[in-house]
C-alpha cells in the first residue's frame, strides 16, 4: 500500500476549528489520507504525554506516522560542538518517536559552505554511525532514520550523498524529496523516465528492498541558481515537477513508498489530491 499525508497541519485544520495534532489523525482519516509527518523541525518541544496520544490516535486511524526532526541539524560542522548537538537532536527525535509509535524519522544531514565536500560527507558518515549506536544502546533502533535529499546546492544532500550516507547501515532509508531534486539540479525532473532514472539509481546502490519503501517527499518548488527558493501548491503550474510523472514511475516499479505531501499551507488538500491521481492511474492500467 502507498501512503499519503501530509507534512505538519494544514491551514484548514486550525480554520476549521480545530487545535491540537492530537486530532489530526481522526481530521486525516475522514479525507482519506494514511499518513502524518509530524513536525519537530523547530525543536523537539512535544511533551510525552501529547506524544503518546498523538501515537494512540494514529494507531486508532490507521494513520502512519513519521517525524521531521530539527532542521538545524549539522552532521558536518565544522565545530565538535555543533556536531554533538546535532547528535542529541537525533535521540531527542528518536525518543519522541518512540512514545509517538512513529516509524521514521527524517533528518536534514548539514550543510559545506565552510568546509570541504569530502570532509563533509565522511564527516556525516562517522557521526551518523555514532547516532546509530547510541540508539542502538537506547532501545530506539527501532525507528528507521531516513536522511533527506536537500534542495540548495550548499546543502550536504544531493542524492548521491544521501545513498552513500544510506550505505553504512541497513536500518537508513533514504527521504528523497522531488521538489529538492528538481530545484537542486535547476528543473532535473520533467517526465516519466526522470523519476526512473532516480529509482533505477537507489536500487542498484541500496537494493529493490529500500526502493520500494521509500519515505518521499513531494510539491512544486521554486528555485534560483543556488537551488530550491519556495514551496508551492499543485495548483501553482508554473513551478515543477508533475506528480503524474512520479505516479507513473512508481506504479512501473510497484513500489510501496510513505508519501509526505510538502505543498505551502494545504499539505493535506494535495496529499489527498495526489492519492487520487496515482489511483486512478493505477485503475485505468486495471481496466
Amino acid at each position: 500500500m502507498i501512503r499519503f499525508g501530509p507534512s505538519g497541519n494544514s491551514e484548514s485544520f486550525y480554520n476549521q476549528g480545530y487545535k491540537s495534532s492530537v486530532q489530526m489523525p481522526a481530521w486525516l482519516k475522514s479525507m482519506g489520507l494514511n499518513a502524518y509527518e509530524y513536525q519537530c523541525s523547530k525543536g523537539v518541544n512535544v511533551g510525552e504525554a501529547t506524544a503518546r496520544s498523538i501515537g494512540e490516535e494514529a494507531a486508532k486511524n490507521d494513520i502512519y506516522l513519521s517525524i521531521h526532526a530539527p532542521y538545524y541539524i549539522n552532521l558536518a560542522s565544522e565545530q565538535e560542538e555543533k556536531r554533538i548537538n546535532s547528535k542529541q537532536y537525533i535521540i531527542q527525535t528518536l525518543t519522541c518517536a518512540k512514545w509517538m509509535g512513529a516509524k521514521r524519522v527524517v533528518v536534514h544531514t548539514g550543510s559545506y559552505r565552510k568546509v570541504d565536500k569530502k570532509w563533509a560527507l565522511d564527516m556525516a558518515k562517522k557521526v551518523m554511525k555514532e547516532v546509530l549506536e547510541e540508539a542502538r544502546e537506547k532501545g530506539l533502533d527501532d525507528i528507521i532514520i531516513c536522511p533527506e535529499v536537500l534542495g540548495k546546492q550548499n546543502q550536504l544532500g544531493s542524492l548521491e550523498e544521501i545513498i552513500e550516507i544510506c550505505k553504512i547501515d541497513e536500518r537508513l532509508l533514504p527521504t528523497v524529496d522531488f521538489g529538492h531534486i528538481h530545484a537542486r539540479n535547476l528543473g532535473s525532473l520533467n517526465s516519466t523516465e526522470d523519476f526512473q532514472a532516480i529509482f533505477e539509481k537507489i536500487e542498484k546502490e541500496l537494493g529493490y528492498f529500500r526502493l520500494k519503501y521509500l519515505h518521499c517527499h513531494f510539491s512544486r518548488i521554486e528555485f534560483t541558481k543556488g537551488g530550491e527558493k519556495k514551496h508551492w501548491t499543485l495548483d501553482d503550474l508554473q513551478f515543477g515537477p508533475e506528480f503524474e510523472h512520479l505516479a507513473k514511475a512508481l506504479h512501473i516499479k510497484r513500489m510501496e513508498p510513505v508519501i509526505i505531501c510538502e505543498s505551502n499551507a494545504n499539505m493535506a488538500e494535495d496529499a489527498l489530491k495526489m492519492k487520487e491521481i496515482y489511483e486512478s492511474l493505477a485503475e485505468g492500467d486495471k481496466g
